[in-house]
């Protein structure tokens, strides 16, 4: 199969274009510097050159493709608009797709988020793959709402002849090439106040998965998942969040410290954080797995933390 990336030097997409030509596809990654070029060719994709702004470019290139795989976003967006705009430039890409690959029946995969549902405390129960991408009593609804049209879109093209389907990342994609994650801005704020917070009595539940993982993952959905559905790349489904912390402050060498609801906002705590690690996301993969057969191996959360790369000597 050639199959078409975007995202492809990013933390997820560094391991997917390995993953799938290891699994004999061919890949022709999107790249918008001379930078991310020559990165795409040390992965072993082929390059073409262009941006997400370039709608005509990605319906070329989605058209001259057996498949597509798409997890790049607008992160220059971020500063200025957040995760809605981001979202709101990213629906235009998926409509286009669709133009592409109306039809086809080939396949789009998309990266998602298990945060989009109404997971957590709104449901009671460990989200599923059988949840659609809804809001349901939280207090992030705009921003979350802003993601969830987006996944959406990407589900509502399987009624156009597209063989799509959303790979929802867990809340911590961890592993040695996570830079910009939950992780290390959780590991930096305990290196800076020189203690590990957790919320209360730190209960809350969080999910992760090692990122190679999540690349079997995108390359089991492109290859043989059905059309209009939901994927859970969680290995750990429920870490209780003060876990974490406290694994954080074993490596780090610093107490880990319950603070109180009241105070997450302060300054010296989680700040512009507080409203990410104060929820809970409970998981299933159950679906994932007996539907496409996958099966992580890497190791879980807690076990990556001891490996080290998170915590560079010196």
């Amino acid at each position: 199969m050639h199959v078409f990336v975007t995202g492809g030097t990013g933390h997820s997409g560094s391991h997917i274009i390995p993953e799938l030509i290891t699994a004999g596809h061919e890949v022709t990654g999107l790249a918008r510097s001379d930078t991310a070029a020559a990165a795409l060719s040390a992965l072993g994709a082929k390059v073409r050159r262009g941006d997400l702004q370039d709608l005509d470019g990605l319906k070329a290139a989605a058209a001259d493709s057996d498949g597509v795989v798409h997890v790049a976003h607008r992160q220059d967006l971020l500063p200025s608009g957040g995760i809605a705009a981001m979202a709101a430039a990213e629906l235009p890409v998926m409509l286009a797709y669709g133009e592409a690959l109306a039809g086809t029946g080939k396949p789009l995969v998309a990266a998602g988020s298990i945060g989009s549902p109404g997971t957590g405390r709104d449901l009671g129960r460990p989200a599923t793959e059988d949840d659609p991408a809804l809001v349901v009593g939280d207090e992030h609804q705009g921003t979350l709402r802003a993601r969830n049209v987006v996944e959406t879109a990407i589900i509502g093209l399987a009624e156009r002849g597209v063989r799509s389907s959303v790979v929802r990342l867990a809340t911590i994609a961890h592993g040695t090439t996570d830079r910009a994650g939950f992780l290390p801005m959780l590991i930096a704020l305990a290196q800076q106040r020189g203690f590990a917070g957790y919320p209360g009595d730190g209960e809350n539940l969080w999910n992760a998965v090692h990122v190679r993982d999540a690349a079997s993952l995108f390359r089991l959905a492109l290859e043989k998942g059905p059309a209009g559905r939901y994927w859970h790349a969680v290995e750990d489904g429920g870490i209780p969040f003060r876990e974490i912390a406290e694994a954080i402050g074993s490596r780090l060498g610093v107490p880990a410290v319950s603070v109180p609801l009241d105070e997450l906002m302060l300054p010296g705590y989680f700040g512009f954080l507080t409203n990410v690690v104060t929820q809970s996301y409970p998981t299933s993969n159950d679906i994932t797995r007996k539907t496409l057969g996958w099966a992580p191996a890497q190791p879980s959360l807690l076990d990556d933390l001891d490996n080290g790369h998170y915590f560079p000597a010196g």
